[in-house]
């Protein structure tokens, strides 16, 4: 490992820095000034709400028309061009004094921060690594659990000092002044032969590289599906509600807090993890496995009566999160080749984010009406459980069609 990780210190640190600042547009980051967006533009929380899903379900629809520019453009120049609509978003969010731009910016955070950052790293991450592919995509998640831990406290007594809007502001200088130029001089050297992205990659299932409309067509994207929605179906929601859990319970948001370190440390753990697994196994060998930890997390929540039960159930939810990274991100281009593994990786990465929007309005409606978020977690334990059963013969055909090798 520490012979992999020196050799190929650009690469994978380009992979991090993505992932890593990817956290600018993620749920739990927005998440923190949404007391003061709601205040100054005086919206309920189902105003608020609406706005969100609105905007991460638009971004979902243009992260798939425009993904595919991983493939085409080269990443340097790609990376330039987000990193700008990232920082305008930044800028819009600290400046703006409508509803309308506020939808706007919320929009571009999304696309730029959960879905391109991310999208950019993975996909460079699959097709510069064959034998190590896992490993490779497991260290550049760790950019996610680095951001869940390092910033939320930072960006706290941020708004605290200067204000939500100013540390927005603050959020927008360090996307271009800190963050773009060291991408460039990451990528100042392209580790593809040519320089490009079109250079020959590794292929798929049937020798062959996946266009993606014959992917659309393939029996097995279908039957993933449900794979691909769970974890950040339940892993969004587990923390967008994590106010109504504590009021539920009886607890303080204080006390809930060590649950953070306790799921970053389990997802960098089980990303390293998983990745070893799988290059030394097949990527498609975690499939029956991805959920269950995540199905036990949801069980736990239920019948939790202190805080301490909360966060194991977070570190358990974690090991899931850290296997998920590391599974698509070497099973997609295992699958279905590398050549057009962007505009692939996109539609997957949609889904994704589709799956983030849909949840908090779902389980919201649910708590309206009377359901709470942790009798909720009983039947989500119950899905994580069944739908692993359901791998199992998907698996199995999977493999009698032959694991590209």
């Amino acid at each position: 490992m520490r012979a992999f990780l020196f050799e190929n210190r650009r690469w994978l640190a380009t992979g991090v820095l993505l992932t890593f600042g990817s956290s600018f547009g993620q749920t739990w980051f927005i998440s923190l000034f949404a007391g003061g967006i709601r205040d100054a533009y005086g919206l309920s929380d189902g105003g608020w709400g609406g706005i969100y899903t609105l905007a991460t379900l638009s971004s979902a629809a243009l992260l798939l028309s425009r993904g595919g520019l991983a493939d085409t453009m080269p990443l340097s120049r790609l990376v330039t061009l987000i990193s700008g609509l990232f920082a305008l978003a930044c800028l819009g969010m600290a400046l703006g004094q409508s509803v309308w731009v506020l939808g706007v910016s919320v929009f571009l955070l999304r696309f730029c921060g959960q879905g391109m950052f991310t999208h950019m790293g993975i996909t460079a991450m699959g097709r510069w690594f064959v034998s190590t592919r896992g490993k490779a995509v497991s260290i550049a998640n760790l950019g996610h659990p680095l951001g869940e831990v390092a910033l939320p406290l930072g960006v706290v007594l941020c708004i605290g000092w200067i204000g939500w809007r100013a540390t927005w502001g603050v959020t927008a200088l360090v996307i271009l002044v800190i963050m773009l130029p060291l991408l460039l001089w990451l990528l100042a050297r392209d580790r593809a032969p040519t320089g490009q992205v079109s250079f020959t990659g590794s292929p798929g299932l049937g020798a062959r590289h996946w266009r993606r409309a014959e992917v659309l067509r393939h029996w097995l994207f279908w039957a993933l599906i449900p794979m691909i929605l769970t974890p950040g179906f339940i892993g969004t929601v587990v923390f967008f509600h994590q106010a109504h859990v504590a009021e539920v319970k009886g607890w303080s948001l204080i006390s809930m807090a060590p649950a953070y370190p306790a799921y970053a440390g389990a997802t960098v753990v089980m990303s390293l993890v998983a990745g070893w697994a799988a290059d030394r196994f097949g990527p498609e060998r975690l499939l029956p496995v991805l959920l269950i930890p995540m199905g036990v997390a949801m069980f736990l929540i239920g019948p939790a009566t202190t805080p301490i039960l909360w966060v194991v159930a977070l570190g358990i939810l974690g090991i899931t999160q850290g296997m998920s990274g590391a599974l698509w991100g070497a099973f997609l281009p295992a699958a279905y080749g590398t050549d057009n593994l962007g505009a692939v990786r996109a539609t997957v990465t949609a889904v994704m984010v589709l799956s983030t929007a849909i949840g908090p309005g779902i389980t919201g409606v649910l708590i309206d009406r009377g359901v709470t978020f942790p009798e909720q977690g009983v039947a989500m334990g119950l899905w994580c459980l069944g739908l692993s059963v359901a791998m199992v013969p998907v698996l199995l055909r999977y493999r009698r069609e032959g694991r590209p090798g």
